[in-house]
Order: C-alpha cells, then sequence, then structure tokens
C-alpha cells in the first residue's frame, strides 16, 4: 500500500525559509509524478511545485512561487523536497505531497485530479 508523509513545516518569519520533505513508500517515483499543493485558511487548494521523470527530470512552478521555491527529488530513494526561501505571509498554509501511480503530462501537472495518493499536510505559517 503507498503512504505519502511529509515533513518539514514550522513558523518562520518573513524572509525566512524551510524545507519540507515528502517520502514515499511501497512505490517507486522513477515513471512517477510527485507535486506539492497547498491550502490556506478559507482557500481552495492550489498547486505549488510539481517534479515528474520521464527519461528526464521536468519541474514547474506556480508563477507565485516562481524564483523562490525550489522541487527537487530523487527517484531511487522515493522522496521529493521543497526548498522554499524567501517566505511571504501568503505562503501560510498546510503543504500536501501528491504521487501518481503514472507520469503525468506536464500540460496537467498542476490539475490535483490526476494524483492519486496524498499525505496527510504539513503546516507551514510565515509570520509578519
Amino acid at each position: 500500500q503507498t503512504q505519502v508523509s511529509e515533513a518539514g513545516g514550522g513558523l518562520v518569519q518573513v524572509g525566512g525559509s524551510l524545507r519540507l520533505s515528502c517520502s514515499v513508500s511501497a512505490r517507486t517515483l522513477r515513471s512517477g509524478t510527485v507535486g506539492w499543493f497547498r491550502q490556506a485558511p478559507g482557500k481552495e487548494r492550489e498547486f505549488v511545485a510539481g517534479i515528474r521523470w520521464s527519461g528526464v527530470e521536468q519541474t514547474k512552478y506556480a508563477a507565485s512561487v516562481q524564483g523562490r521555491f525550489t522541487i527537487s527529488g530523487d527517484s531511487a530513494e522515493n522522496r521529493v523536497d521543497l526548498q522554499m526561501n524567501n517566505l511571504k505571509p501568503e505562503d501560510t498554509g498546510i503543504y500536501s505531497c501528491a504521487v501518481s501511480r503514472g507520469t503525468i503530462v506536464m500540460s496537467q501537472i498542476e490539475w490535483s485530479g490526476r494524483y492519486h495518493y496524498w499525505g496527510q499536510g504539513t503546516q507551514v505559517t510565515v509570520s509578519s
């Protein structure tokens, strides 16, 4: 049974950094896709970043985090990290890792419905 777990959330001041980790058990990421999503209080869940392996590694970011966040992963170790720098109050939310059974085309990597396995989420709070 595939299990997804996140770690690394916490409280940080504006401009600070956090590194989130996503670990996946019982499934290889070599032919899959991993996405990070977040949900702020009172708002819908939104895509943050995604990474996939299909011959070459490809990544995609939401415009709001481009240049500040970096997604990286080791498909052999079944782990994906999200390095978050220059954090802003609007980055506050519950961050969840999601994994697909197969490779998602880049044009659909932002679609939460394309993922099959989800972690419980980890809270990130950015204080001003």
